[in-house]
């Protein structure tokens, strides 16, 4: 199965934004989700799109992340704004809305001041 890579991540003051970046698979017939998980908790979705272009979002994130794929690319991009504390954690993609059993290494989105 080929690895899917996740990128974009790193460390952002409260109210920043990020964009998100996952790779690694032909996406055009696959619906894309992107997973968090925080510190001592499960992992959960954040935000899912279709092959046709379809989202769905988490409740917490509704307003602030934005998911797009771009399949020319092969890719699936997570834009994160308004960030809060409650965001940090490591971010994943993968298939949406069951995520198969291989996950890649994630990126870490961090937001503190």
């Amino acid at each position: 199965q080929v690895q899917l890579v996740e990128s974009g991540g790193g460390l952002v003051q409260p109210g920043g934004s990020l964009r998100l970046t996952c790779t690694g698979r032909i996406f055009t017939i696959y619906d894309m989700g992107w997973y968090r998980q925080a510190p001592g908790k499960q992992r959960e979705l954040v935000a899912g799109i279709t092959s046709g272009g379809s989202t769905k979002y988490a409740d917490s994130v509704k307003g602030r992340f934005t998911i797009s794929r771009d399949n020319a690319k092969n890719t699936v991009y997570l834009q994160m704004s308004s960030l809060k504390p409650e965001d940090t954690a490591v971010y994943y993609c993968n298939d949406f809305p069951v995520p198969s059993g291989s996950w890649g290494q994630g990126t870490q989105v961090t937001v503190s001041s």
